[in-house]
């Protein structure tokens, strides 16, 4: 089994280098996907309220005969469950979903700034952390002056910001700055465009000096800059070959010029958090 290096955040909380991204993975063959991946020795799974497999996720955990303290299970809350009240409901709903005790990392999904409610939610979540239905609270898709509003008004950090992060968009200022905060960075989509990335000269003649493939390539630049990644794999061999990238180790300049392949215009879609709206 592949020996996955850890990443500590500001409070001790620790998360692989690797976990599996679950968006799309639903029903029978989503729980399968996930019972496998555990299997092989996934120990982080993200999922989200969103993607509406919280059910299959729980289903694919339970089949499995890992230790349940063992496992890192993530969600998230939607944007349109921000206020309050309603943002407590929806933190218990995605525990009773998953059909966990307490879900170990739930996250806010996006700040939704044009509505104002993303510091209500993280209050929710704090006080869900406070009640013990929540162990580990963090973000996603959060800009620095929305985690420095957060934690100015809660006195908490969040554990993690989970972001668009991949080669083309490689988001030195803001990995960087997480980890001034000791706030884990977690990438989604890591693989960014990967159709286009993996052919990429740069990347195929790293996978060719290391005897991988560029998809595993990508995974070693993430952990090499201290990033989690989470690419979905619904295959046993996808699963496999992402999980083995984390014991790939790049240089310095293999890193370097990974980076380097950043571009302004560079994200996914039209998603800048700061305008984003997502319910």
């Amino acid at each position: 089994m592949t020996e996955v290096p850890f990443f500590t955040a500001h409070n001790g909380f620790r998360m692989p280098a690797i976990g599996l991204g679950t968006y799309r993975l639903n029903g029978d063959a989503g729980a399968a996907a996930v019972t496998a991946a555990i299997a092989l020795g996934y120990r982080l799974i993200d999922s989200a309220f969103n993607y509406e497999n919280e059910g299959a996720v729980g289903a694919g955990i339970a089949a499995s005969d890992v230790d349940r303290s063992d496992l890192i299970v993530t969600t998230k809350l939607p944007g349109r469950h921000h206020e309050s009240a309603r943002a407590r409901v929806s933190i218990e709903e995605s525990r009773y979903r998953l059909g966990l005790d307490a879900t170990d990392l739930h996250l806010i999904h996006w700040p939704n700034p044009a509505r104002d409610l993303y510091a209500q939610a993280w209050q929710a979540l704090v006080d869900a952390q406070q009640r013990g239905t929540v162990r580990q609270i963090g973000v996603s898709n959060f800009l620095p002056e929305h985690l420095d509003r957060i934690e100015r008004e809660s006195g908490v950090r969040p554990v993690t910001n989970q972001i668009e992060v991949h080669p083309y968009f490689p988001q030195e200022d803001a990995v960087r700055l997480h980890a001034q905060r000791g706030i884990l960075t977690v990438a989604w989509s890591p693989l960014g465009r990967a159709g286009e990335l993996l052919a990429e000269p740069v990347i195929v003649d790293i996978a060719s000096t290391h005897g991988i493939t560029p998809a595993q390539t990508v995974l070693a630049w993430h952990a090499a800059r201290g990033t989690v990644s989470i690419p979905k794999a619904s295959s046993a061999a996808h699963q496999r070959a992402n999980l083995a990238a984390a014991a790939v180790v790049l240089s310095p300049g293999e890193v370097e010029a990974i980076t380097g392949l950043g571009r302004p215009d560079g994200r996914l879609f039209n998603a800048d958090p700061a305008h984003h709206q997502e319910l």
